[in-house]
C-alpha cells in the first residue's frame, strides 16, 4: 500500500510538472533555447557596509561593523576602514562570509531525489543504475540545472558536478551547459556511461572532445575539467588493461583526477594501498569517500599529495560508516566536504552536512568538544577550496581574491538571535537564511530570491524530465 502511494505521488507531481511545463511560451523553452536565454548579471561594483565579516582567513579573523569592497569581480579591500565605491548595499545585522565549496556532487542524478527506498531492489545503485541508463542529454541538463539552482540558493558558490552518466559527448556538453548557465563556480568531471560493463573501457571522446575545445565551455574560466575514474574496484575488482588506459588518458590530457575508494568501512580495506602500488596516486588525484583507511594509508595519502573528499550525509545514510574527518585533519592531507547525491540524502543544503560532520567527529570521540563550529565551516569554505587546488582564488575573503561570498539575513524565527556567529550559522542556517549570493562579483541571489534562474521553469523542467524517465522504464 506505501509503495502504491509512493509511486502515486510521483505520477502526480511529474503530471503537475508537465502541465506547467506548457503553461507559457518561456516554459516551452528547449534546454539549449533556455540556457542561451539566461542573462547573467553583470561583474559590477559595490561595496557591502556595516557587515559582520567572518572572512575564514586566520589572520584575519571576523570583522564586525565591516565593509567589503568588489570591483569587476574581485574582492579590493575588507574591512572597518576599506575602500569603498559602486553600488552600496547595507549588511546592517548580515553575516557575510564565504561562499560554500562543495567538492563532490552527482549532479545529474538530483531528479531521482529520495528514490532510493527501503528495499534492496530500490537501492541507491539499482536505482540510479535502471535510470540513468534512460537519460537522455536533456535530462541531464535538466537535472543539473535543479541542482546549480538549489546550489546558489543554499549558498553554495562552488560545485563539483561528478558526471558518472556521460552516455556520449552530447551528454557531458549538458552537463556543462547547466552550470554555465547558472553562472556558478564548478568543476565538470567527465565519467562513464551508467550500465557499463567493468570489463569495458569507457569511451574516452567525450573528455577528449571537451579537453580539446575546453576555451568553449569554460564560461570564462568559472568552470574547470576532470576525469570521474572509476578506479581499480567497484562491484569487484576492475582489470589493469581496463583501468590504467583512462587513467592514462586523464594525465595525458592534463586533468585532475577523482575516483572512489575504500567506501565501506572495514570492507575495502587495502583499496588505498592498493592504489599506492600502482602509482595511481598523486597532488592531481582526489579519493571520495575513503573510509576504510588504515593509518599507514593516511600516510601513503599525504606523502603522495591527494586529497579526500567526504559526504557524512550520503556515506551514513547508506550504511558505508562513519568519516574519518579528524584522523585526516591531523595529517597534512587536503580534505572537503560533499552532497554526494539527492538521492540517498534529498535535500542538498551543504550548511546541513558541515553540521553532521563536526556532530559525526563529536559523536565518535564522546566530546562535546572534539571539532568547533568554526573548524567545520572551514571544512565548506577554505578547506574545501585548498582540496580542490582552488584556494588561490577562493575559499576566504581578503583582497586578491575572487569575489565568491554570500550573506545570511538571521531576521528569521529559526536564527532571531546572534551571540556566537560561527555556532549560528553552523547549527541553524537554512537556504531561506541565505540572502544574497555573489559568485565571480555577480549577484546570483538577493533578497532571498534567485536573479539568474527562473525557479519555476527549472522545477516544471525536472518533473517532466522524470515522467519521460519513467515512461521509457515503465516504471509505475
Amino acid at each position: 500500500m506505501c509503495e502504491i502511494c509512493r509511486r502515486g505521488f510521483i505520477r502526480g507531481a511529474a503530471a503537475l510538472g508537465t502541465a506547467g511545463l506548457f503553461s507559457s511560451p518561456l516554459m516551452a523553452q528547449t534546454p539549449s533555447a533556455a540556457t542561451g536565454s539566461i542573462r547573467l548579471p553583470a561583474r559590477g561594483e559595490f561595496t557591502i557596509t556595516n557587515a559582520y565579516i567572518m572572512t575564514m582567513e586566520r589572520d584575519f579573523g571576523d570583522m564586525p561593523g565591516a565593509s567589503l569592497h568588489v570591483r569587476d569581480g574581485e574582492i579590493v579591500a575588507v574591512g572597518k576602514a576599506a575602500t569603498s565605491g559602486g553600488e552600496t548595499i547595507d549588511g546592517t545585522g548580515m553575516i557575510v562570509m564565504p561562499g560554500l565549496v562543495e567538492t563532490h556532487w552527482h549532479m545529474w542524478n538530483t531528479i531521482f531525489r529520495s528514490f532510493a527506498g527501503d528495499k534492496k531492489d530500490e537501492g541507491y545503485f539499482p536505482t540510479v543504475a535502471r535510470f540513468g541508463q534512460q537519460m537522455t542529454p536533456d535530462d541531464i541538463f535538466r537535472s543539473t540545472r535543479l541542482s546549480a539552482a538549489e546550489a546558489i540558493n543554499s549558498g553554495m558558490t562552488f560545485v563539483h558536478s561528478w558526471c558518472h552518466n556521460v552516455r556520449s559527448t552530447a551528454h557531458a556538453e549538458a552537463d556543462i551547459r547547466a552550470l554555465a548557465g547558472a553562472g556558478i563556480r564548478a568543476r565538470h568531471s567527465c565519467g562513464w556511461p551508467q550500465g557499463l560493463p567493468d570489463t569495458q573501457m569507457a569511451d574516452q571522446t567525450p573528455i577528449e572532445t571537451l579537453a580539446r575545445n575546453w576555451k568553449d565551455y569554460s564560461n570564462e574560466g568559472l568552470l574547470t575539467l576532470g576525469m570521474g575514474w572509476r578506479g581499480q574496484f567497484r562491484a569487484g575488482p576492475i582489470k589493469p588493461e581496463v583501468y590504467q588506459p583512462e587513467f592514462d588518458n586523464a594525465r595525458k590530457l592534463g586533468l585532475p583526477i577523482s575516483v572512489h575508494v575504500a567506501s565501506a568501512a572495514h570492507r575495502a580495506v587495502g583499496q588505498v594501498e592498493l592504489l599506492n602500488k600502482s602509482n595511481l596516486m598523486g597532488k592531481d588525484v582526489q579519493l571520495i569517500h575513503a573510509l576504510a583507511v588504515t593509518p599507514a594509508e593516511l600516510g601513503m595519502i599525504e606523502k603522495s599529495g591527494a586529497s579526500i573528499s567526504t559526504s557524512p550525509g550520503s556515506e551514513l545514510r547508506i550504511g558505508f560508516g562513519f568519516p574519518m574527518i579528524s584522523e585526516v585533519l591531523a595529517t597534512r592531507i587536503p580534505i572537503g566536504i560533499s552532497v554526494d547525491t539527492a538521492a540517498l540524502t534529498g535535500s542538498c543544503n551543504l550548511f546541513a552536512v558541515l553540521k553532521l560532520a563536526r556532530d559525526c567527529e563529536n559523536a565518535r570521540a564522546e566530546d562535546e568538544f572534539k571539532m568547533t563550529a568554526r573548524r567545520a565551516l572551514e571544512l565548506g569554505t577554505i578547506e574545501g577550496a585548498r582540496a580542490m587546488g582552488i584556494e588561490d582564488l577562493v575559499g576566504s575573503l581578503r583582497p586578491g581574491k575572487r569575489a565568491d561570498l554570500i550573506m545570511i539575513s538571521p531576521n528569521a524565527l529559526n536564527m532571531a538571535v546572534v551571540i556566537d556567529p560561527s555556532h549560528l550559522v553552523l547549527e541553524a542556517t537554512t537556504p531561506e537564511n541565505v540572502d544574497t549570493v555573489v559568485v565571480d562579483g555577480r549577484i546570483l541571489k538577493r533578497g532571498g530570491k534567485l536573479t539568474a534562474i527562473d525557479t519555476t521553469e527549472v522545477i516544471n523542467g525536472a518533473r517532466t524530465a522524470l515522467a519521460g524517465i519513467r515512461e521509457r522504464t515503465k516504471w509505475r
